[in-house]
């Protein structure tokens, strides 16, 4: 995976997930921006410090059942 030295991040998604994501966004008046910032900072500080109560990794090959 090439990571770039600008602030931007670029994914592909399939379009119905995308469709999808911006009708719930637009409902909660948040942009995709706001809500990606937002869930990444959680994801960061759930692995800096784990929750007693989920896995550290949200990596399902990762997860023993």
């Amino acid at each position: 995976m090439s990571v770039g030295t600008s602030g931007r991040i670029v994914i592909e998604v399939d379009v119905e997930l995308k469709r999808m994501l911006y009708a719930c966004l637009e409902k909660e008046h948040i942009t995709l921006k706001q809500w990606f910032v937002r869930s990444a900072s959680t994801y960061l500080r759930n692995v800096e410090q784990p929750s007693l109560f989920a896995p550290a990794c949200l990596d399902s090959e990762k997860v023993v059942a």
